[in-house]
């Protein structure tokens, strides 16, 4: 065993202990790897920078930061929403519809992050409908994992195996290379667990329950959004200077929900309380001018908060018959 050799197996025991206990994070360590792999003198610092020119690497990055998107705008929420609608009652259809979904967004994104995204969902069908979860996630498990057949972009080992193919001269993947073998596959995975789906669904599943209220149905439920506003309080305004419990708010009809203290790189949101500013800072001493009444009178809140915020604003209470929230 050469002295390399030996190097590059205890730098990679490293790795691993280190990947184990997590810590530190996943990146942190293969960065540490990198750095410490030239100065060991095991490769050259041009050999441990080449994976950086490699287009598999970016393209795997790209992948992530798709997938990432995908949870954030909302778009997997509104699939698992669509698949429980088209399901309806039918686990066979619920079945099928998931291992085909979840199959179609590993095709374009990490089988592990499918799952992530899906597991949710599952569970929350599983109350609506009254299907065992046993039932379920072994078939989402496998349709994430028959995923990787169906795209040259669905797992990495295509794409570092592409990536070879090209280095050496050979003609690579194109980007349905895989499907021929991958669909066939992926029905045969779903005809066997629709078979093998009564070995897992164990003891009779629960009544279904119903659906919890939303926030969004509550505040439909009292149409808070045209009653919701961000109103800001001039510099000058007469009610600088003044307490929330010194303001005749109750008699305009107006509820304070939060006061929001903006700062040089950011904001803070206070909760109202009697002795708070209503510019969000404490009751200075000495300051007091103008009419009260008048100057919350005259606040005119130029849009709702939804609009203003770009999404609904949490409410934690319910305003009074017929009032405003600030």
């Amino acid at each position: 065993m050469t002295t390399d050799l030996l190097l590059v197996l205890l730098l990679l025991g490293a790795a691993v202990a280190m990947f184990i206990i997590n810590r530190p994070r996943m990146d942190a360590v293969a960065l540490i790897m990198i750095v410490l792999l030239p100065f060991t003198g095991t490769v050259t610092v041009q050999e441990a920078l080449a994976g950086f020119s490699d287009p598999s690497i970016v393209l795997i990055a790209a992948l992530f930061v798709i997938g990432e998107g995908l949870v954030r705008t909302g778009v997997a929420r509104q699939v698992g929403d669509w698949l429980g609608d088209k399901a309806g009652s039918s686990e066979t259809r619920l079945l099928v519809l998931l291992m085909l979904v979840a199959a179609g967004l590993g095709a374009v994104m990490s089988g592990t992050a499918v799952v992530a995204i899906f597991i949710p969902i599952v569970l929350r069908l599983c109350q609506r409908t009254g299907a065992s979860a046993r039932a379920l996630m072994m078939p989402l498990s496998v349709a994430a994992l028959l995923s990787g057949m169906l795209t040259l972009v669905a797992t990495a080992p295509n794409l570092v195996v592409n990536a070879e193919l090209q280095r050496q001269g050979v003609e690579g993947f194109s980007f349905f290379s895989f499907t021929p073998f991958g669909l066939p596959l992926l029905l045969a995975g779903i005809a066997y667990m629709l078979v093998a789906r009564r070995l897992l669904a164990g003891r009779a599943a629960p009544a279904p329950v119903p659906r919890r209220a939303r926030l969004a149905d509550w505040v439909e439920l009292y149409a808070l959004p045209d009653r919701e506003y961000r109103l800001a309080v001039p510099e000058h305004s007469a009610l600088v200077g003044l307490t929330l419990s010194a303001l005749p708010l109750r008699a305009e009809g107006i509820n304070i929900l939060a006061v929001e203290r903006r700062r040089r790189f950011g904001r803070d949101l206070l909760h109202p309380a009697a002795s708070r500013g209503a510019a969000g800072r404490r009751r200075p001493a000495g300051r007091r001018a103008g009419d009260p009444g008048a100057a919350c009178r005259a606040l005119r809140p130029a849009r709702p908060a939804a609009a203003a915020a770009g999404r609904r604003q949490p409410l934690l209470r319910q305003p009074g018959a017929g009032g405003r929230d600030g």
